[in-house]
């Protein structure tokens, strides 16, 4: 799919984003990897990579005035890398390749929350993950997180399970409840957490910060038949665990939220070193034209449009 247009002549039947993202969790021991993308770029560079699911990084929160509903960084950037923003001139990826969201806390309480879910359904979210933390969170892998109780929590899930019922035409966006109450309270209490959204109508879990395989494969079993979800962060608390590994254990997908945001700050580093100490562009020296960039980014795509159409916009090639 690397460097597809939305408008590629394509006979396949359509599938929602949701749909794709359950039946690739449908797979019987195999554990589906999908990398943190923050923009645009990010996510066509995942498309071209051949990743077959994207989490969103939020790195900033957004209130711009723009976004309906409540607003935060993963309405902003579902909008963004899900939608035609003709406002922001950003073309979403491939919608062959679904998208997961960071839902944060909800953005305020249960009608803000389903008001959430219609918003990233509109968007073609695939699914989100929203979590136990109190409205003022803490990134996950850091101290002094503090949790909401337990009937919090599941008026929570609930009200994204009346948002998804509430949307016209039906949705089948994939609810996914994140607990951060293992560095808090504990395994077993976290795996309760889990239980209780799993009851609720969550349709997979992610619990924050497993440390062992052992609880990996325990918390598939208590769990089934909700799948289960983890996070890699690197130098936090969980291993890096093989993604094979994971697989046999009965995870169904892993997340690697910090991949693009953290490696672009060595790249841009080293292109700014070149520049300083050579005067030269480090993504030439690197091989790297402006065709090169454009082709990731669709253009390909777009030539093929011009060319059915009858324009005259790429007559003379790109």
């Amino acid at each position: 799919m690397s460097g597809a247009s939305a408008f590629d002549k394509n006979t396949e039947p359509y599938v929602t984003p949701g749909k794709r993202l359950r039946n690739l969790m449908s797979q019987d021991g195999i554990c589906v990897q999908a990398p943190g993308v923050y923009d645009g770029i990010c996510a066509r560079v995942a498309i071209e990579q051949g990743f077959q699911v994207m989490v969103h990084l939020p790195i900033r929160r957004h209130d711009d005035g723009r976004t309906p509903g409540p607003r935060g960084p993963g309405l902003r950037l579902a909008h963004g890398l899900c939608a035609e923003r003709a406002d922001d001139g950003e073309p979403g990826p491939d919608p062959r390749v679904p998208l997961v969201a960071d839902a944060d806390t909800g953005f305020g309480g249960p009608p803000n929350i389903a008001r959430m879910v219609q918003v990233y359904h509109q968007s073609g979210v695939a699914g989100f993950h929203i979590e136990d933390q109190v409205a003022n969170k803490r990134c996950r892998h850091l101290k002094g997180k503090a949790e909401v109780d337990m009937e919090t929590w599941k008026s929570r899930i609930r009200a994204c399970v009346i948002g998804r019922e509430s949307i016209y035409g039906g949705s089948d966006i994939v609810i996914i409840a994140r607990t951060d109450a293992m560095a808090i309270e504990g395994y077993d209490a976290a795996l309760e957490r889990l239980v209780a959204a799993r009851e609720c109508g969550a349709d997979m879990g992610f619990l924050e910060a497993i440390e062992t395989e052992e609880q990996i494969e325990n918390a598939v079993k208590v769990l089934a038949p909700m799948p289960l979800m983890i996070n890699f962060v690197s130098r936090g608390k969980m291993p890096w665990f093989p993604v094979e590994s994971l697989g046999e254990w009965g995870v169904k997908l892993a997340i690697y939220p910090g991949q693009a945001a953290k490696s672009v700050l060595h790249t841009i580093r080293e292109a700014y070193q070149f520049l300083r100490e050579t005067g030269g562009d480090h993504a030439e020296a690197k091989g790297l034209d402006p065709r090169g960039f454009f082709d990731i980014m669709g253009l390909e795509g777009e030539m093929e449009i011009d060319r059915r159409a009858g324009g005259a916009d790429f007559a003379n090639g790109a």
